[in-house]
């Protein structure tokens, strides 16, 4: 973890979040800034700037994230119906937050194009 990392700080709790989800590896919670209904962020609790950083050892981790946005798609009714999983990578990918992170975004009818 970082200091000025704010999903790490979020993990922390220093910066209040209205978890979904936690457990020892991962966090979900609300986006801020939502672009849909439904749109969740899940984060890895071991920080890692992007998916240029995960390793092997990470894969076990990266596979949980993918299985938990489907979990939370399904709790929160997007599953049938269709969801989005994001992960923008790097500046030119659109990441914001340097802390790999995914994107649920579901709840409506969403463009065809990617972003």
């Amino acid at each position: 973890m970082t200091d000025e990392c704010i999903f790490c700080r979020i993990i922390r709790k220093e910066v209040p979040s209205q978890p979904i989800h936690e457990d020892h590896d991962l966090i979900a919670f609300p986006d801020k800034n939502p672009v849909a209904p439904v749109h969740v962020l899940v984060v890895p609790k071991e920080h890692m700037v992007n998916l240029n950083e995960a390793g092997v050892k990470d894969v076990p981790v990266l596979g949980k994230m993918l299985r938990l946005a489907a979990k939370i798609a399904n709790e929160k009714g997007v599953a049938e119906s269709g969801y989005r999983v994001v992960i923008n990578n790097g500046d030119d990918g659109g990441q914001i937050v340097p802390h790999l992170h995914l994107h649920l975004i579901g709840g409506k009818g969403l463009e065809h194009k990617l972003g």
